[in-house]
């Protein structure tokens, strides 16, 4: 009589693709609600009278840079993904807490950076655009828009004041992803969304009956703050509610540990320079390079950035699946599984965008022209549906390559190598997105905006293309962050 055979703890899961669908669905869903957010923000401010496309580029200006100033500190919170699926994989669940507490103390002092630059955000807003030579399609130098940096400011200063609540929601969101839980992060996301769409009706075009001031641009970042204070008080009441608390001791875990701040800035730091040294680069590029060229080339830039992230988010929401899952077999000992796992997720990443490269190419007018209020001057309608067409084309021939990055590097994440791909992020964008791009500028004038747009798409194509023989050469596969046992706290 035969014995069945046992299959082996770490054995590869039956339907890997039913197991990582099951994470990346929700992750997908909330990253896409993300920029649903954001697309709904762009669209309601392009409709505030009088219309005029300096609305749309001044909410874009003043967002990025104070994303910029987030995405430094969030590079080191959001290895709470990694750390908590690596201790989930190893049998140690009982110890993620400690990493998402450490992290929002982390949160909290941040704000020690984010609220100075927030006072003086305009003078800032101002050096920068001087910093870059302004120019217009024709090459000769004009003027900076004072109208737009002020716009620009007014909506940025509210993020940089809410930025503590932005930085703890991404932080638990990162907990539940780690511990395999996306679907909370899920709910709060669609729950902030709806708060934001609501938020943005009352608080940009004003409501008599109801006492609301109209507030423009302003009120749409006060919008997005509110909504997100929704996204974190959701899953924060999850993750020190009675059923996790007595599951994980969510509540115990509640001290600064030094040896957890270790452990989250020395995988961390990595990241944060990577994505910090990225934004600050596209932060330059969009409201620096592409603003050179005037207010139009700028408003169709953001515009074709708004559907860009209709693409690239949900890649972001598979790379988080990717992270967790190779954290969790990595943590069970399992790197050639971590692959596999790795590579479906690239395989459905680049499937997705794919589909959106081929709908930026034949929709390109309609879609920019969407975001354009149609009472705006049809001179001025028609230049911006032209740069943001020539744009739209750049952007679907670099889609495949971005999702090769985007998913791997979360792979990569997963497994704890952050330090390399830091290093070569830094060196690559300074390269290709400022150095390539000012070339282009000053070398090619006449292309306007689509000059630096095709020096980006020279960085995403080689990174992108670095990244899949990074992950390819599986160095990766030997780094161990979780020691079996480990007696720490």
């Amino acid at each position: 009589m035969s014995v069945p055979a046992v299959k082996p703890v770490g054995a590869a899961v039956e339907r890997p693709l039913r197991d990582l669908l099951a994470i990346a669905a929700p992750s997908i869903a909330t990253m896409t609600s993300y920029t649903v957010m954001q697309f709904v923000d762009t669209l309601m401010v392009s409709r505030i009278t009088p219309a005029d496309p300096v609305y749309v580029a001044a909410a874009g200006n003043g967002g990025v840079w104070a994303w910029t100033a987030l995405s430094i500190a969030m590079g080191v919170t959001g290895m709470v993904n990694t750390f908590v699926s690596q201790h989930l994989g190893a049998g140690q669940a009982q110890k993620a807490p400690a990493y998402a507490w450490n992290a929002l103390w982390l949160s909290g002092l941040w704000a020690l950076i984010l609220v100075p630059l927030a006072v003086w955000y305009e003078p800032f807003l101002r050096f920068q655009s001087a910093l870059l030579s302004t120019r217009g399609a024709d090459g000769a130098v004009s003027p900076v828009d004072g109208r737009m940096i002020a716009l620009a400011a007014d909506y940025g200063q509210v993020l940089l004041y809410g930025a503590v609540i932005t930085m703890c929601a991404r932080t638990l969101s990162q907990f539940f992803y780690g511990l395999h839980r996306p679907r909370v992060v899920l709910v709060a996301a669609i729950a902030g969304n709806l708060t934001n769409l609501v938020a943005n009706y009352l608080l940009i075009y004003g409501s008599e009956p109801l006492g609301v001031p109209k507030l423009g641009v302003q009120g749409a970042a006060i919008a997005t703050v509110i909504g997100t204070a929704v996204e974190l008080v959701i899953p924060l009441c999850l993750f020190l509610g009675p059923r996790l608390n007595a599951e994980l001791g969510t509540r115990g875990a509640w001290r600064p540990s030094v040896v957890r701040l270790k452990e989250l800035f020395k995988a961390g730091w990595a990241p944060a320079l990577m994505h910090g040294n990225e934004m600050i680069c596209w932060a330059l590029f969009m409201s620096g390079l592409v603003g050179s060229f005037g207010i139009n080339h700028n408003a169709a830039s953001w515009i074709v950035l708004r559907y860009m992230h209709m693409s690239f988010m949900p890649a972001v929401g598979i790379s988080f699946a990717i992270t967790a899952m190779v954290g969790k077999a990595m943590g069970a000992g399992d790197p050639e599984l971590a692959a596999r796992r790795a590579w479906l997720g690239v395989k459905l990443a680049m499937g997705y965008m794919a589909c959106c490269a081929l709908v930026m190419a034949v929709f390109r007018e309609p879609l920019v022209g969407l975001l354009i209020d149609e009472r705006t001057d049809p001179a001025t309608t028609a230049e911006i549906v032209r740069i943001g067409s020539w744009i739209m084309v750049v952007a679907a021939c670099f889609q495949l390559f971005d999702a090769l990055g985007i998913s791997l590097v979360g792979a990569l994440r997963g497994a704890g190598d952050t330090v390399v791909p830091g290093v070569v992020t830094m060196i690559l964008a300074w390269t290709l997105i400022i150095g390539l791009g000012l070339v282009m500028v000053h070398a090619l004038p006449g292309l306007g905006a689509v000059g630096p747009w095709i020096a980006a798409a020279v960085y995403i194509i080689v990174f992108g293309l670095w990244a899949g023989y990074r992950f390819w050469r599986g160095a990766w596969k030997k780094i161990k962050l979780v020691q079996t046992g480990d007696a720490h706290p």
